[in-house]
Formats: structure tokens, C-alpha cells, sequence
């Protein structure tokens, strides 16, 4: 087989003037291969009838997905960001087994996964290469984040939870507000899972949400108001996880939606406030939010004290809302996707 596709090669070359061609010619490896396999159909009516076919039939649907993605608009990131996670974390909401079991675990992460291919599809169909190589840039550029702002970046959870901690032991809300995590950060297996939970999949979330959506929105409302609607619906995305059995076993975190859901609209003003302030850089929301995460676990936060931080979440909010270049209306560039 391997010999009667070299002869058929020997024949195309042949009919393109007899010899094999080489890079003195200024041909690429793919290009005498593309023109076998043009041979190939234009020798075979069935092969180009076919693929043509595929073809047709492929350009339809991408033509279709691409209509509806812009008929939806903004709609169209919560519709498949919460869609597809809903599909795939049913099953485990009426499970027994852990969510770490297989194939619980499975469907989380597929499930988890619904930020990120809303982003990178819905960018793709509305957008094109221009839109995805601008996530790219976002996400890796990493001289968006002036020295200032990486300073606030990595800085801002650690200060802000002692000071709440602080408060908390002041006010009698506990004794013991915190409780470092040294032989979480000394175990290797459960240093790697606080670092999956901490950095991997707020990357997962922050590529969908903040890098292509916030963008979307602010296109149309103020910042503040944008980054509000992006709250709520990554609350709505969460809010399962309090049904999840063992989501939060290897944690110190016990949520209760009543001060939870608030909590992270509240937190989405702050990335969205960090991300418009580093010229719109993805990796700067995902340090921020994986830094918010990791301290909590760090630093053993005693669990009284996460609804009074609900408090303290406000407070800084609305400092940055109302003080914050980045949060007024007026200087977030628009379609900044374009640029």
C-alpha cells in the first residue's frame, strides 16, 4: 500500500514538471502534499463530490452558530456558560458518591470547564482570529501589570483578611480567627490541590469572564454596573457547589449561599477594578483571584468569620467603585478588542 502511494506520488510530481521539489524551490512540506490530494479528488469525481459536501456542510453550520452568537449578544455568554455546567453537574447534584470519584469527577470538570469554552468559542464565532490572538496576548503579557499594580495583586488578600481577622478577634466574633496551614503547604498532595484550587481554575474562570465578556459589557454599560451583571451570573454559576457532596471536604471553607453569593458579585468588582487598571490583563485577574484563594486556605480563616467578611467585601468594593479611574464611566476604552 505504502509503495502504490509512493507511485502515485512519483505520478503527481511528474505531471507538475517531473521532479520531487525541495526548499530550494520555496515550496513548505504541506504544499506538495495539498496538491497530491487536489490530484487525488480531480482523479476521483466521487472524493470531490464528497468533499465538497463536508465542505458545504461544515461552512453551514459554522454560518449559523456565527448568526446566533451575534442574534444572542450578550446573552449568549451566560446562556452556554451556565448551560453547559448545569448538563454535566446534574447527575453529581443526585449522586451519593463524592464529587472526587469517578466519574463525578469528570463531569465537574467538564462541567467546569463551561467559562473558558464560552469565551473561546463565542470569541471565535464573533470575532474570529483577531479576538482569540487578543485573549492570547491578555493572558500572557505580563507588562499590562505595572510594578504598582502587581504589588496590589499579590498584596491586597493578605492585608485585607488580616485586617478582617483582626476585626473579628476585636469584636468577640471569634478567638481564634486564624489557623495557619503549614502541613497543608509541607504535604506535597495537598500543596498541589490547594494550588489547583487556588490558580488553575480561577484561570478556567477568568479567561471566559473577565477577557472576553466584562469587555462585551462594558461595551454597552459602566463599568460598575457591567461588573455587577458579570457577578451575578458567575454567583448563579456557583451556587451548586454548596450540593456538590465533598466539593469543600479538603477545605476550611463551609459556604452558605446568604453571605456567599453576595460575597462574589462583590469580588467580581474587585477583579474587574484590577483588571480595567492593568489595561485590561487577564493574568492579573487570574493572580487576584487565585491570590483570594489562596490566602483563605493559608491562612486557616476561622469559618465565623467569612459572613462578617461579607462587611468588610462591601466596604472595599465600594471604595474601589467610587475612587477608582478604572471604575468610572467613561475610561474603559471601548471595543478594546479591536485595538
Amino acid at each position: 500500500m505504502r509503495r502504490e502511494d509512493e507511485n502515485h506520488e512519483d505520478e503527481v510530481y511528474e505531471s507538475m514538471g517531473g521532479n520531487h521539489p525541495s526548499p530550494a524551490d520555496g515550496l513548505t512540506a504541506a504544499e506538495p502534499v495539498a496538491r497530491i490530494e487536489r490530484s487525488t479528488r480531480e482523479r476521483d469525481p466521487s472524493c470531490r463530490s464528497r468533499c465538497n459536501r463536508e465542505h458545504r456542510y461544515l461552512t453551514s453550520v459554522y454560518t449559523h452558530m456565527r448568526a446566533l452568537a451575534l442574534r444572542l449578544g450578550l446573552l449568549g455568554f451566560p446562556l452556554f456558560y451556565l448551560g453547559w455546567a448545569y448538563v454535566f453537574w446534574s447527575p453529581i447534584l443526585t449522586s451519593d458518591k463524592s464529587v472526587w470519584s469517578f466519574p463525578n469527577v469528570i463531569l465537574l470538570l467538564v462541567g467546569g470547564a463551561s467559562p473558558l469554552l464560552a469565551g473561546i468559542v463565542l470569541a471565535g464565532l464573533t470575532d474570529g482570529r483577531q479576538r482569540l490572538r487578543d485573549i492570547a496576548s491578555r493572558l500572557i503579557d505580563i507588562r499590562r501589570i505595572r510594578l504598582r499594580w502587581l504589588t496590589v495583586v499579590m498584596l491586597f488578600w493578605p492585608t485585607f483578611d488580616l485586617i478582617m481577622a483582626g476585626a473579628a478577634l476585636i469584636l468577640g466574633i471569634t478567638d481564634r480567627p486564624l489557623g495557619l496551614a503549614w502541613d497543608v503547604i509541607a504535604a506535597p498532595r495537598s500543596l498541589a490541590f490547594m494550588l489547583l484550587l487556588s490558580f488553575v481554575f480561577p484561570a478556567v474562570e477568568e479567561i471566559g469572564l473577565r477577557g472576553y465578556w466584562i469587555d462585551q459589557l462594558q461595551e454597552r454599560f459602566p463599568p460598575a454596573v457591567a461588573g455587577l451583571i458579570n457577578g451575578v451570573a458567575w454567583a448563579v454559576w456557583h451556587a451548586p457547589f454548596v450540593w456538590l457532596p465533598g466539593y469543600y471536604a479538603s477545605t476550611t471553607f463551609n459556604p452558605e449561599l446568604w453571605w456567599w453569593l453576595p460575597s462574589i458579585v462583590l469580588h467580581t468588582l474587585l477583579i474587574v477594578w484590577v483588571y480595567n487598571s492593568t489595561n485590561r490583563s487577564i493574568l492579573a485577574a487570574i493572580l487576584f483571584h487565585g491570590m483570594m484563594n489562596f490566602t483563605g486556605e493559608f491562612l486557616g480563616l476561622a469559618p465565623e468569620i467569612f459572613p462578617f467578611m461579607l462587611i468588610g467585601n462591601f466596604f472595599a468594593a465600594a471604595a474601589v467603585v467610587a475612587g477608582s479611574r478604572g471604575m468610572r464611566p467613561g475610561n474603559v476604552k471601548r471595543n478594546t478588542h479591536l485595538y
